[in-house]
C-alpha cells in the first residue's frame, strides 16, 4: 500500500502537478468560499469562458498564454459592461450574450487551420506539464489572496451575512465585490494554465461548494474546502497515473464525486434530524 501511494511521486511531473494543485487548493479554500457565499459562482464560470478567445489568440500569435488570457478577461469585462448599459437588457442577459459570443469566437478561432496543435491543452489544461514558473505564479497568487482575505475578513463577514446592514457598519458591499472579482480574475488567469478554460471553475468553486454542505462556520468552511481540494487532487492524479487518463479531468471528476458524497451525507443527516 505504501509503495502504491508513493510510486506516482517518484515522477517529477506528478510531484509538480500535486504542488500546483495544492497551491490552487489554498486559493480555493479561501477565495472560493467567499465566491460561493457571495453568489459569484456564475461570474467565475463566465470569466473562464470569456477569456477563451484571448487564449487561442495568444496561441496563434505565439505570445504567452498568460498575456492572452489577461487581454481576454479585459475584453470580456468591458463587453459585459457596455452591453449591460443597453436599455431593457439586464446584467444577467448581458453576461449570457457576451460570454456565449466570446466562447463561440474562441472555438471558431481554435478551428482555424492556422491554430497550432494543443487546443485541447487550452480547453482542458495540462496539469502534468506545469513549469516552475507556473508554480511560482500559483504561490504568489496564494500569498496575495490569503493576505487580502485576512485583512478584509471582518468586512467580508459583515457584508456576506448581513449585506443590507453592512453600510451602517462602515462596510461597502460594492467595493468588496470588486475586490473579490479582481481576485477571482487573477485566480482564473493563473489556474487556467494547469486546468484549462473549461475545468478551472471546478477547482475554484467545487471544493467551496462541498465545504458549504458540511459546515456553517466560515473558518471551518475554508479549512474543509482546502482539504477537499487537496484530497480531490490526490485522487485525480493517482487515478490518472494508474488508469492512464487525463489528469485535469480526473481531478475534476474527483471534485464532483466528493461534492456528491457531501450532498448525500447532508441528506442523511437531515433525514435523521427529522426522524
Amino acid at each position: 500500500m505504501t509503495g502504491w501511494l508513493t510510486a506516482p511521486l517518484a515522477h517529477a511531473i506528478v510531484a509538480r502537478a500535486l504542488v500546483e494543485l495544492t497551491l490552487l487548493g489554498v486559493v480555493s479554500g479561501g477565495l472560493g468560499c467567499w465566491i460561493v457565499l457571495s453568489g459569484m459562482s456564475y461570474s467565475a464560470e463566465s470569466l473562464a469562458h470569456g477569456m477563451l478567445p484571448g487564449l487561442v489568440g495568444a496561441a496563434l500569435l505565439g505570445v504567452p498564454l498568460l498575456l492572452g488570457g489577461a487581454v481576454g478577461l479585459l475584453v470580456a469585462a468591458l463587453s459585459i459592461a457596455l452591453v449591460a448599459r443597453v436599455p431593457r437588457i439586464g446584467s444577467d442577459a448581458a453576461v449570457s450574450v457576451v460570454i456565449t459570443g466570446l466562447l463561440g469566437l474562441g472555438v471558431l478561432l481554435g478551428l482555424s487551420p492556422r491554430t497550432p496543435t494543443g487546443l485541447a491543452e487550452i480547453l482542458f489544461g495540462d496539469v502534468l506539464g506545469v513549469s516552475d514558473t507556473d508554480i511560482v505564479l500559483a504561490a504568489a497568487l496564494g500569498a496575495v489572496t490569503v493576505g487580502v482575505l485576512a485583512v478584509l475578513h471582518p468586512s467580508l463577514l459583515a457584508a456576506g451575512f448581513d449585506r443590507a446592514s453592512a453600510p451602517a457598519l462602515g462596510r461597502s458591499p460594492a467595493r468588496l465585490d470588486v475586490v473579490l472579482a479582481v481576485l477571482l480574475a487573477g485566480a482564473t488567469l493563473v489556474a487556467v494554465q494547469a486546468l484549462g478554460n473549461l475545468l478551472v471553475v471546478a477547482m475554484l468553486v467545487g471544493p467551496a461548494a462541498t465545504a458549504r454542505l458540511l459546515t456553517r462556520r466560515m473558518a471551518r468552511m475554508m479549512l474543509a474546502a482546502t482539504l477537499v481540494a487537496f484530497l480531490a487532487s490526490v485522487i485525480g492524479l493517482w487515478l490518472s497515473y494508474d488508469a492512464s487518463v487525463a489528469a485535469g479531468a480526473s481531478v475534476t471528476a474527483a471534485i464532483v464525486v466528493l461534492f456528491g458524497l457531501a450532498l448525500l451525507l447532508r441528506a442523511v443527516r437531515e433525514l435523521r434530524q427529522r426522524a
